[in-house]
């Protein structure tokens, strides 16, 4: 699987898409995003890693950075998106980090992308 984050609105799903040649179509298909809002309506972030982990391209935007909010419910939706985030980066084959559109590797290869991309995509077919 391939983990992409970043701060909100930096490129992530323009980056796959590009890097890949893929079309909105196919990023619906082979993609899920906006993974963090799935982290505070799981009870087990585990399994909700596990599931997240069929998907070939996983995007979550970082929530985490600036003020601590004084709302209990908000903080507790943003360690909850953060330690799945956690797990997903552990699990991912390659783990990408896209801020103003660039990508930055934090683990694997960029060579890996296309490869993975495509590896899963025949699997799916």
């Amino acid at each position: 699987m391939i983990f992409v984050t970043g701060p909100m609105y930096s490129g992530k799903k323009e980056f796959i898409c590009s890097s890949l040649n893929w079309s909105g179509e196919e990023l619906r298909r082979y993609a899920v995003w906006d993974v963090q809002e799935l982290a505070f309506q799981a009870e087990d972030l585990e399994e909700c890693a596990r599931t997240l982990m069929s998907r070939r391209v996983v995007i979550a935007s970082e929530v985490g950075a600036g003020i601590v909010p004084a709302d209990p419910e908000e903080r507790l939706f943003r360690e909850k998106a953060g330690r799945l985030s956690c797990l997903l980066a552990q699990r991912a084959e390659l783990v990408i980090r896209v801020c103003c559109g660039l990508p930055q590797v934090l683990k694997g290869d960029l060579s890996q992308l296309r490869e993975l991309a495509i590896d899963r995509r025949q699997n799916d077919e």
